[in-house]
């Protein structure tokens, strides 16, 4: 997976240590805004325990339909066909979600949406 870390320079070098093998980083940013600039899988924000200075943006309608699917467990294929969408749109919704909600994958993504009551399971 390849992602970019968001936050201080602190931030950043303390979540590129407790990074897990196979996760690449491509980039590094101050801000999700930033961030967004970079191609990449998923976007890691590192905090120092506090809450992080970073705003969350709402989530799009469309965000919210592969959300839930997401959050049925069904792989970007299943959700391109049902939302009559392509692989590479998804992956890039999934990528989006996750940047947004400051998770590093979409199990992350969905427990964070659960958490602030954006989706139901």
């Amino acid at each position: 997976m390849r992602v970019v870390l968001v936050g201080t320079p602190a931030e950043r070098a303390r979540g590129r240590r407790a990074l897990a093998n196979g996760v690449e980083v491509v980039g590094e940013a101050p801000t999700l805004s930033a961030a967004r600039e970079i191609d990449c899988d998923a976007f890691l924000v590192a905090s120092n325990g506090r809450q992080p200075d970073i705003p969350v943006e709402p989530l799009t309608p469309r965000e919210l339909q592969v959300l839930e699917l997401l959050a049925e467990g069904l792989p970007n294929k299943a959700i391109a066909a049902r939302l009559d969408i392509s692989d590479q749109t998804v992956k890039f919704h999934v990528s989006s979600i996750c940047g947004k909600l400051g998770a590093a994958n979409r199990t992350a993504a969905v427990r964070r949406a659960v958490r602030r009551g954006l989706i139901m399971l």
